[in-house]
């Protein structure tokens, strides 16, 4: 019996027990475990039912195990407390659990996953009885599972409602236990990941996840599997770079570390060489456009180099778009290259219903038909080919969608089967090369888990036809079965009906938001040459032969703030600046030790470096200093020997005051010291001491006196920082061994207050002790404020301010009108997506939340967020019975000319607001003098116009509002004339700029006229007209833009009067974005990768 006993009924599985009176009898095995054991969607391995008889129970003893049964392999037996688990009051319950019998003769390493119920019944009628059940993985430590109250002793030896006999009767009962043992393909069911080894498990290794950089790791996963790809980006030449500044360098460290790591990989590196600040990291950002630019980044450095074209070779198809003549022979078509197939989810069933609907015909007959040049109005059929697919073919699934009805973004969670296997042939041109069959393999499948405003990303991926699949979540890699790829990520409904409180896999409660959006495919006759076996020579040798080391000194020590001598975990803050040192494994330590020495301006003989480990409490602490009397000792055996687990070293310089004694004192102890500094609010670093183990804690005073200073006899207080959360002020009177000391410990000294000064302290919101301050350590986040409306400048700067989770609204509204030099209550905030850093909601001062709630994203625990602000003319309590609205106003030339702000009665209708922007601007002399006010659709293509009647306090906050002149031509527009959106674009439909607007189409006008009407409409000058194309943007229909000034297209040059505009049909003006605030997608920040 092992020690798991005690908290059994807190972790166990299943229902709790029920008192069952239905007719089932405990001896018809079949019917009794289809009703009380539910299918948990697993294959059974084997099926035992084992009955124990027990007579005189009062008699029995406190402890007793039933004969041993066999099942699946294994021996099992009951484990009886009759009168209870001692942790009980004594005879009040009964204690029953299934017992793994012989664990210590079992093979080291072993589990076994099943499922039990247990019952005591009555001996003469099998159909009164009370039964639990519960599931579990069995192993060394957890050996024994079940029920420590499984039910009250007087309820067993009573007549329950609906019987006529007790279940104990005459001081005898049958205890059954019912057992599946099940099978356990991936060997890692119901784990509980304590211990797991990535590494040993499934010869791969997980990265770290920097905040919200999970949508990268999945990706940099996929690349990285991808074999031919790790090649070419291997062969990209780096041996000068640094790999903070070079992008090639960094994702050549990161895929050599998952190469030969059996740790978890870090990206902080990867992600500084991209330019990004820690910022960027919390974002998520757009994988295909993460994909996109890393990949174009790369292609750049590949110019000129044996990897040139690789990306092109690997992932680059083509497909025509055409038009057809039915009647005559008349084609008219362009060919372009493509990354990635957009396929779309929404009502279809599978990938090739997806693949169908992206290659369907449209008719363009009646009204609608062709000028075909030299025919005239012809029947024709237009549509999308593929003329080759490339050897490795990512498929983007269109999750995220723009729903009209709701203008909003939102993700779509249907259904969407992929197979393991696809052929593609009949997408094809009949005039592609057909000599290899165009069969392609599953290899990878990426995975959302959320909703559009975040989630988690992990990869499904086999890396080559040997291995199975495995998934990649972060730092854990574990195998998965079949179901697990692809039946667990079509979306759709949850799996088998089961409850969630049956599913131990947490995972899936989640289970109608976690689906497939990309998936990625290999060609059948390209997979040897794209996942070709990976070989020594594969691997440049600068990446075997160096490592970089960091070196942490007394000067970096003074300026860090935060837990250790420095912060190396990218999830808690922004990692340390550190000196970093590009060293060969197989350089000595004496000429490593010349080169620190020199670029620190030291003699070699007045330093020694100390190794950082990670300590078991995961602190990281110099433990031992390298010897110097070995000095042909490699820096890699040094790595080995004194910190195996992690790829670079950290080191310590601790620089001797005197050369002539080099050692440190016999019998003492290195300490590093901090000092809390109440009045400046700052807890730094100010050296190291030696301490002789034998002498007091209380004996550090005069050596923390005479260091700061300080007059002699100052009084102190000692603290030691164990580790986060556990901070623990010491006993002077104890020595060093006593208080169990040993170097490398830091222990943190402060001045010690009168009780006022601490009360004074404590009063203003300031903290009086380190206690208090490693607290707000702890929990510190930096929140970024940024204007909501303004662009940068003087008055609306962008700045931080560091804050704890648990301080409010009212201390960071303190704080921020401090700043800002701008009384607190005139300054309203509005949170952010963590997406995208658009606008999320307004912030109720009323509630006065805790940073932690102001900030609680959904799924992610950033340290980091981003709130917009407003500095207002008037109180935010005002605000209450008041709108605050900004109008931009964009005239009559479709241009922001200038941002208006009101402040109106929550009552007032819309026109009120039109009426007052109407004194603050200048209309056209001679114009309609009317003005319109509109919202532009998130997908920036289509103007939404308000009535004028609408309350201003009900339009949905966030809003930007925008306000033009209509012109007389649309005011006096008649029942001829069609009036259509026109909106601003950049080469891709998703990149759109600047303002939509409505525009007159003329009944018989030609196009060229039309264009002249359209420059006044938006005033521009001819030369940048030349610069602008012109393409009808159908929605419902057409996945590509079809432009209007080649001729050749489906409209007739001279009038695009003649198209049937569908409502959401529009006219895109294509022409490059001056102003720089691309709406890159629903509000997404454009990602830009630098090195």
């Amino acid at each position: 019996m092992n020690d798991t006993m005690d908290m059994l009924d807190e972790k166990q599985n299943g229902a709790p027990p029920m008192e069952i009176d239905e007719a089932v009898s405990v001896r018809d095995h079949e019917a009794f475990a289809a009703k009380h054991m539910p299918d948990l969607g697993h294959d059974v391995k084997d099926f035992q039912v084992f009955t124990w008889h027990l007579n005189n129970w009062k008699k029995l003893e406190k402890k007793l195990t039933s004969p041993e049964f066999d099942c699946g392999g294994h021996k099992w037996r009951i484990l009886l407390f009759p009168f209870g688990n001692s942790n009980a009051p004594p005879n009040d319950t009964v204690s029953v659990y299934l017992d793994y019998a012989e664990p210590k003769k079992a093979p080291e390493g072993w589990h076994a996953c099943a499922q039990f119920a247990l019952v005591i019944s009555n001996i003469n009628d099998p159909t009164v009885f009370t039964v639990s059940h519960a599931h579990h993985r069995f192993i060394a430590e957890e050996c024994d599972w079940g029920f420590t109250r499984f039910s009250e002793l007087r309820k067993l030896f009573s007549i329950q409602e609906g019987h006529n006999r007790p279940t104990i009767e005459e001081e005898s009962a049958d205890i059954t236990v019912y057992v599946r043992v099940l099978e356990d393909p991936t060997g890692v069911l119901w784990h509980n990941f304590v211990n797991y080894d990535s590494k040993k498990e499934t010869g791969s290794v997980g990265l770290k996840n920097q905040g919200a950089t999970c949508y990268m790791n999945s990706l940099l996963q996929s690349l990285y599997c991808t074999r031919y790809f790790r090649k070419a980006v291997y062969q990209i030449p780096t041996e000068e770079d640094h790999p903070t500044e070079s992008v090639a360098l960094a994702l050549q460290r990161v895929f050599y570390h998952l190469q030969t790591s059996d740790q978890p990989v870090g990206t902080t590196e990867l992600t500084k060489s991209f330019g990004w600040k820690s910022l960027d990291s919390f974002l998520q950002h757009d994988v295909q456009e993460f994909n996109r630019v890393l990949q174009d980044k790369l292609e750049s450095k590949m110019k000129g180099t044996v990897a040139e074209g690789a990306i092109a070779k690997l992932f680059v198809g083509k497909m025509k778009s055409y038009i057809k003549c039915v009647n005559v022979d008349y084609e008219s078509s362009r060919i372009e290259e493509f990354n990635d197939i957009q396929l779309n989810v929404k009502d279809m069933k599978n990938l090739y219903e997806s693949f169908k609907d992206y290659v369907a015909v449209e008719m363009l007959e009646g009204e609608n038909k062709y000028q075909a040049e030299g025919f005239g109005l012809q029947d024709a059929k237009k549509g999308i080919i593929f003329e080759s697919f490339p050897p490795v073919l990512h498929l983007q699934l269109k999750r995220f969608e723009y729903d009209i009805q709701r203008d909003a973004m939102v993700k779509i969670n249907d259904r969407h089967e992929f197979p393991f296997e696809i052929d593609l042939d009949e997408f094809l041109d009949t005039s592609a090369d057909r000599s290899q069959p165009w069969v392609y393999k599953l290899h990878g499948v990426l995975v959302h888990s959320g909703d559009l405003h975040g989630g988690h990303y992990f990869a499904l991926i086999k890396p080559d036809w040997e291995t199975r699949w495995l998934k990649f979540d972060d730092d854990r890699v574990t195998p998965v079965t079949d179901k697990e790829v692809l039946e667990e990520n079509y979306g759709g409904e949850a799996l088998n009906g089961m409850p969630p409180s049956l599913q131990r896999n947490q995972v899936r409660a989640m289970k109608r938001f976690t689906n497939a959006y990309m998936l990625v495919y290999i060609r059948e006759s390209a997979i040897d040459e794209v996942l070709a076996p990976f070989t020594d020579d594969d691997t440049p040798p600068h990446l075997s032969k160096h490592t970089y080391h960091k070196v942490i000194t007394d000067d970096t020590f003074s300026k860090h703030e935060g837990f250790d001598l420095a912060s190396f975990d990218e999830k808690n803050w922004p990692p340390s600046e550190l000196p970093s040192f590009r060293v060969l494994k197989q350089e000595t330590y004496a000429t490593f030790k010349t080169r620190v020495a020199q670029h620190f301006n030291f003699p070699e003989s007045q330093i020694r470096l100390w190794v950082l480990v990670n300590r078991q409490n995961k602190t990281v602490r110099p433990d031992t200093h390298i010897p110097e009397n070995e000095p042909a000792l490699t820096v890699e055996v040094i790595r080995n020997n004194m910190a195996a687990r992690q790829n670079d070293l950290r080191l310590y310089l601790d620089v001797i005051p005197d050369p002539s004694k080099p050692d440190p004192p016999a019998q003492s102890i290195m300490i590093f010291l901090k000092h809390f500094d109440t009045s400046k609010q700052t807890l730094l670093g100010v050296g190291k001491a030696y301490m002789l183990r034998t002498s007091k804690v209380g004996d550090l005073a005069v050596v923390v006196n005479e260091r700061m200073r300080w007059t002699p006899g100052t009084p102190l207080k000692l603290y030691e920082e164990i580790k986060p959360g556990m901070i623990e002020l010491m006993k002077p009177k104890l020595s060093f061994a006593q208080s169990e000391i040993q170097d490398g410990d830091v222990i943190c000294f402060q001045v010690d207050l009168p009780e006022k000064e601490v009360h004074d302290l404590e009063s203003q919101g300031l903290y009086s002790n380190p206690v208090q301050f490693y607290d707000f350590l702890q929990n510190r986040a930096m929140i970024i404020f940024r204007p909501k409306f303004e662009e940068l400048d003087h008055d609306h700067p962008e700045f931080n301010l560091t804050l704890s989770k648990k301080q409010n609204y009212d201390t960071m509204s303190a704080k921020a009108g401090e700043f800002l030099r701008h009384d607190p209550i005139k300054l309203r905030f509005t949170t952010t997506h963590a997406t995208n850093g658009s606008a999320k909601a307004v912030l109720k001062r009323s509630l006065n939340q805790s940073i932690a709630e102001i900030m609680a994203p959904t799924y992610i625990n950033p340290t980091t967020t981003v709130i917009l602000y407003e500095k207002l003319d008037v109180s935010i309590v005002e605000l209450e019975t008041k709108r605050s609205l900004k109008v931009i106003w964009t005239g009559i030339y479709n241009r922001e000319e200038a941002t208006h702000p009101f402040l109106l009665p929550k009552t007032s209708a819309v026109h009120d607001l039109a009426d007052h922007l109407a004194k603050l601007v200048t209309l056209t002399p001679g114009g309609t003098g009317k003005i319109r006010v509109f919202e532009i659709s998130k997908d920036g293509k289509t103007q939404k116009e308000f009535t004028g009647s609408e309350m201003i306090g009900n339009i949905p906050d966030p809003v930007e509002l925008y306000a033009e002149e209509i012109p007389r031509e649309e005011l006096e527009a008649d029942d001829s004339d069609k009036v259509i959106s026109v909106f601003h674009f950049y080469n891709q439909l998703v990149r759109t700029h600047g303002i939509p607007f409505k525009f007159v189409l003329k009944r018989g006008e030609k196009f060229a006229d039309t264009k002249k009407r359209l420059q006044s409409r938006i005033g521009v000058s001819d030369k940048d007209l030349a610069k602008y194309r012109f393409a009808l943007i159908q929605v419902s229909t057409f996945k590509q833009p079809s432009y209007i000034e080649d001729g050749k297209l489906a409209i007739p040059e001279d009038t695009i009067y003649e198209h049937q505009f569908a409502p959401e049909d529009a006219l895109g003006l294509d022409h490059f974005d001056k102003s720089g605030k691309t709406r890159a997608g629903a509000g997404e920040k454009a990602i830009v990768i630098r090195g």
